[in-house]
C-alpha cells in the first residue's frame, strides 16, 4: 500500500493503524500458530461508526477485511491468506458495557469484550453469563457469536446462539445495521440475527451484541465418577437428566488416557480415585437449591448410579477449592496434550445415542490402520460434542504422526457423518475444515450458503476464503 493509500486509510477513521511487519505480527498468526498471512495494514477502530468508514473505503476500493476478535480461534477463521492484499480489523478496542436490563435480564456490549469481562460485568449486577471457554480470558463475545462458540455449560444453556438476542452488524458495504432487541419474540421476517451467528466473519461483522442473563446459582456441586465405558457414560446422562433436569449443568466426558497426560504436565494433578479407570464423567450440577439440597440430590444420584451398575467410583466436591480442583482435571486436558507435542484434532458432534458406537468403532479402526497413536478423547458429552484428538504413541516421530493426518481426518470424518453428526461441532470451519465440509454437504446446502454469500457480500471482501469451500 502506497504512502497516499495508508494516509487516506487513516483517515477515514479514528482508533490505530499498523503497517510495520513488527506491530502486524501478532494479528497475522492463528492461537495454534498453524497459519501465518500478510496483510496491508492492522486496524482498530475506536467505535461501530469507525469500523463502519473502513468498511466503507475498503469496499469502494475492492479491499478484502479480515475481522478479528482476540485470535484465539482454533480454525484460522480469523488469520488473514498470503496474498497481502488485506486489511486485518481488529475490534478489540470496542470494549465497553453498553447497558443492563436487570428487569429484562439482558446486557448489552461492544464486540470486542472479553468473554471474562463479561462475565464480571454480569457478576457485578448479581446475574451470571453462562457461557464458559478456556480462552474466556482472551476471547471476544463478538468472536464467540462469529463461530457460534459452545462450552462446558451448552447442556443447560444452549451455545452463543442461544444466548443472543440481537445484534449490531456493519454489512460488507459499510452499512450500520442496529438489531439490539433484547426481545424473546418477534416474529417479524427473516432473522438476520442467525444469519450472522456462526457466520464466521464472512457476511457481515458483529460489532454488538444484546445477551441473555441468568439468575446466580444459589449452590454448585461437582462429581467426578468413574465409568467403565462411554456406553455406561451415555446411560448416565440420560439417567441423571431425568433425576436432576435443567440443574445438570455440565456433563464431560474424559478417558484415562487425557488424564494421565494432565497429570504427567499439569504440576499438582491427580486423580481423586485408588484405582484408574478407562473413562471418567465430571458432572455439575448448579441451581435453585441450597448447598445441603443439591449435595443431596447428587448423593442421591450417585447411590443410585451404583445401583444400577453405571459408575464403579465416584468423588463429590465439598468445598470450592475441591470443586476446582475436579474441574481443572477436564479444563487442562488441551494445555496437556499440547505439552506432550504435536496432535491430530477432531471437534466433531454426534446424537448421543450414536456417540458409544462411534467410539469403540473408531478407535477399533484408527488403531487397526496405526500403531503410532494414542487416542486423547474427551468433551462435553451433555450435547454430543467430542474432542476426538490422536497424540503420538511414545517413541513416534512426530514427522510419521503428522503424515497420517490426511487419513486419519477422512476415517474420523466419514465416521462422523455415516452417524448423522457434524465434522465441526464449536470450532467453526474457517480454514481447517473449510474444504473437507464440501464433502459432507449436499450441493443444494452449498449452492443455498454461497447465494446468502452473494446476497450479503456480493464483492467476496468479508473474511475471504474462509468457511465455504
Amino acid at each position: 500500500m502506497g504512502t497516499e493509500l495508508y494516509t487516506a486509510l487513516r483517515g477515514a477513521f479514528s482508533g490505530r493503524l499498523f503497517k510495520d511487519s513488527e506491530e502486524m505480527a501478532p494479528f497475522l498468526t492463528d492461537w495454534r500458530g498453524k497459519w501465518t498471512g500478510t496483510a496491508l495494514a492492522v486496524v482498530q477502530p475506536d467505535s461501530p461508526l469507525d469500523v463502519a468508514s473502513v468498511m466503507r473505503w475498503c469496499h469502494e476500493r475492492r479491499i478484502p477485511v479480515v475481522p478479528q476478535g482476540g485470535n484465539t480461534g482454533l480454525s484460522g477463521g480469523a488469520t488473514p491468506d498470503a496474498s497481502g492484499r488485506s486489511v486485518v480489523l481488529s475490534l478489540s478496542r470496542l470494549k465497553s458495557v453498553r447497558s443492563v436490563d436487570l428487569q429484562n435480564n439482558t446486557i448489552t456490549v461492544d464486540a470486542g469484550v472479553t468473554l471474562l469481562a463479561l462475565q464480571e460485568a454480569a457478576q457485578a449486577q448479581g446475574r451470571m453469563f453462562p457461557l464458559s471457554l478456556a480462552a474466556e480470558g482472551s476471547c471476544t463475545i463478538g468472536g464467540n457469536l462469529a463461530s457460534n462458540a459452545g462450552g462446558v455449560q451448552v447442556l443447560r444453556y444452549g451455545n452463543a446462539r442461544e444466548l443472543c438476542l440481537g445484534l449490531e452488524v456493519v454489512t460488507a458495504e459499510g452499512e450500520l445495521w442496529n438489531g439490539l432487541r433484547g426481545l424473546r419474540k418477534d416474529n417479524t421476517g427473516y432473522d438476520l440475527r442467525d444469519l450472522y451467528i456462526g457466520s464466521e466473519g464472512t457476511l457481515g461483522i458483529i460489532t454488538g451484541a444484546t445477551l441473555k442473563l441468568f439468575p446466580q446459582p444459589r449452590s454448585q456441586v461437582v462429581a467426578c465418577v468413574a465409568v467403565p465405558a462411554p456406553a455406561q457414560a451415555v446411560e448416565l446422562l440420560t439417567f441423571a437428566q431425568a433425576r436432576l433436569g435443567a440443574t445438570l449443568t455440565a456433563f464431560e466426558l474424559m478417558s484415562d488416557t487425557c488424564l494421565q497426560l494432565v497429570e504427567k504436565h499439569v504440576p499438582g494433578s491427580r486423580i481423586p480415585f485408588a484405582e484408574r479407570s478407562p473413562w471418567y464423567v465430571l458432572m455439575e450440577l448448579s441451581g435453585e437449591l441450597d448447598d445441603v439440597q443439591a449435595t443431596s440430590s447428587m448423593e442421591s444420584l450417585l447411590e443410585a448410579a451404583f445401583e444400577q451398575s453405571l459408575i464403579t467410583d465416584a468423588a463429590l466436591s465439598s468445598s470450592l477449592s475441591q470443586l476446582q480442583a475436579l474441574w481443572a482435571l477436564r479444563e487442562n486436558i488441551s494445555e496437556a496434550q499440547g505439552a506432550e507435542g504435536k496432535a491430530i484434532k477432531h471437534d466433531i458432534s454426534l446424537p448421543a445415542s450414536r456417540i458409544a458406537e462411534f467410539i469403540e468403532s473408531t478407535d477399533a479402526a484408527i488403531l487397526a490402520q496405526s500403531g503410532i497413536v494414542r487416542l486423547v478423547v474427551f468433551g462435553h458429552l451433555g450435547d454430543g460434542n467430542l474432542h476426538y484428538n490422536l497424540s503420538p504413541a511414545e517413541g513416534a516421530s512426530s514427522a510419521d504422526f503428522l503424515a497420517l493426518e490426511p487419513a486419519m481426518n477422512r476415517l474420523v470424518h466419514d465416521a462422523v457423518h455415516a452417524r448423522g453428526g457434524s465434522i465441526s461441532a464449536e470450532h467453526g470451519l474457517g480454514l481447517l475444515r473449510r474444504d473437507e465440509s464440501a464433502r459432507y454437504k449436499s450441493p443444494v446446502e452449498l449452492d443455498l450458503m454461497r447465494r446468502i454469500k452473494a446476497a450479503l457480500d456480493p464483492r467476496g471482501l468479508l473474511n475471504p476464503g474462509k468457511l465455504l469451500p
